[in-house]
């Protein structure tokens, strides 16, 4: 029987995958998501692979759209600036990468996916789904290294904001990506090991966590509405999507979960954000649902 902490981490890995402002709705992408964790058939995997892919690079265009809108006012001012030829080119290469990105994603789609049967035509799908994941390694690395580049000319700073802006949105997506290259470093992976052993723990650990899910998305204004009483400023896509995740579904319970110890659902929070977020999200959820929670008493 799977565990409420596993029931949780199933419901926040999907939260953080299906969430894409912009994409595909979340409850499109259900069903790919648990046969990417559990199906072994390779054919399939290829499937479900190809499938999210979809998913995740609905709304990719009109990002890499705003990306290129911003970059020629920055390239100019990278240009005019002395000592900056190298983040120049750092944001050539980006866009250069960008580029790739997309002519072998449009690739991929041409490829005879019907014909998933035949291993000449497996071979090509793994072969171009592997080009693509190095590129998008590559395009990862190079968002890196600009803002990093940046700390050397402060004075550039505000000007590259919008562009920086852009390429946080375009990263969202190829992290979903870094994660579809290996479905095995899926966080709750190893805890569904064995649940496989076991098809009615398996179906309950979805059933339920699936329950939790649509009661995050039923109540996601409502939720949204209330942290923003709290988070100044608050806008979704500028909390982190691991961060964010976690407080709508901790949030959900504290409202429509009256019978919830708060604290259990806090110290719950901590322990997810310990996991999956970053240094200060144990730090940051704590501070927000403690806020949620006085509110409920």
């Amino acid at each position: 029987m799977p565990s409420r902490r596993q029931i949780r981490e199933a419901a926040v890995q999907f939260l953080y995958c299906a969430d894409l402002e912009g994409g595909a709705p979340a409850e499109e992408y259900r069903n790919t998501f648990w046969e990417l964790l559990t199906e072994p058939d390779r054919r399939r995997l290829l499937m479900n692979t190809f499938r999210a892919l979809e998913h995740i690079t609905q709304g990719r265009q009109e990002r890499l759209l705003e990306l290129s809108e911003r970059c020629p006012a920055a390239l100019a001012r990278l240009g005019a600036a002395q000592d900056s030829a190298d983040l120049k080119k750092e944001l050539q290469d980006i866009l250069r990468y960008e580029s790739l990105w997309t002519i072998q994603w449009e690739n991929i789609k041409k490829l005879p996916l019907h014909d998933i049967d035949n291993d000449q035509v497996v071979g090509q799908i793994e072969v171009a789904l592997k080009k693509l994941y190095g590129i998008n390694r590559e395009l990862t690395s190079a968002r890196n290294r600009f803002p990093l580049g940046l700390e050397d000319h402060p004075e550039l700073r505000p000007h590259m904001e919008p562009v920086l802006a852009s390429m946080r949105r375009m990263q969202r997506i190829s992290d979903r990506v870094q994660m579809l290259e290996d479905p095995q470093q899926f966080p709750e992976q190893s805890d569904l090991k064995h649940l496989c052993t076991s098809h009615a723990d398996l179906q309950e650990l979805r059933s339920e966590a699936d329950l939790m899910v649509d009661t995050v998305l039923k109540k996601k204004v409502e939720v949204d509405q209330r942290l923003a009483e709290i988070i100044e400023n608050f806008s979704p896509e500028r909390i982190d999507p691991v961060d964010r995740a976690i407080l709508r579904l901790s949030a959900s319970e504290l409202i429509t979960r009256p019978e919830l110890s708060a604290n259990i659902v806090i110290n719950e929070a901590i322990d997810l954000a310990k996991k999956f977020g970053s240094n200060d999200s144990g730090r940051f959820v704590n501070g927000v649902l403690d806020q949620l929670a006085k509110q409920r008493a």
